[in-house]
């Protein structure tokens, strides 16, 4: 199964962020992301082994259980090129780095085939396209966009199902798989 560890925000960040992404310019050339799939991925594994599916959960665990909850809120916004456009994180980052790190080394241990490591860059990825967009207009009006801080309490598993009806404009669906709660609570 296709999957990945993320911190998923709660609905009241997502609710500010609708209300933000609602008033941008449309280009019928950026694909949004729907709002379940808005999510902070911290370690993408791809296409993991059933096999190792319970020494991954339970490094997770531990990953998870030695990362104390820290403050987030989502905050501004950023581009990877022309191509993507996403909503960034303020608060407590070395936090959300540390247990980025944590997960990934988790995957790996567990025996999952990680892509070469790099640093964490926090974001929420908000539209794709497949050609070069001028993602200025975005940028401006998302810019300032300040969500309300939240406590960061879960480590979560997702499962990423990729669309296979072939009809335009169908989205990944996700599903949470596991959660452990950080810094060890029940």
């Amino acid at each position: 199964m296709r999957l990945f560890a993320a911190v998923l925000p709660p609905a009241r960040a997502v609710d500010e962020l609708r209300e933000a992404v609602r008033a941008l310019p449309a280009d019928g050339r950026l694909r949004w992301t729907g709002e379940a799939g808005w999510h902070f991925t911290l370690a993408f594994m791809g296409e993991v082994d059933d096999r190792v599916l319970p020494d991954l959960r339970e490094r997770l665990r531990r990953a998870a259980a030695h990362t104390d909850p820290f403050g987030l809120r989502l905050h501004g916004c950023g581009h990877f090129g022309d191509r993507a456009l996403w909503a960034g994180a303020a608060g407590e980052l070395d936090s959300l780095r540390m247990l980025a790190e944590r997960a990934d080394a988790a995957a790996r241990r567990a025996g999952v085939p990680m892509e070469q490591h790099r640093r964490y860059t926090p974001h929420l990825t908000l539209a794709r396209c497949r050609e070069a967009v001028d993602l200025r207009p975005y940028l401006e009006a998302l810019g300032p966009f300040e969500g309300t801080r939240w406590q960061v309490g879960e480590l979560s598993l997702v499962r990423s199902n990729l669309p296979v009806s072939g009809v335009p404009g169908e989205r990944p669906r996700y599903e949470v798989v596991a959660a452990w709660p950080l810094g060890g609570g029940a």
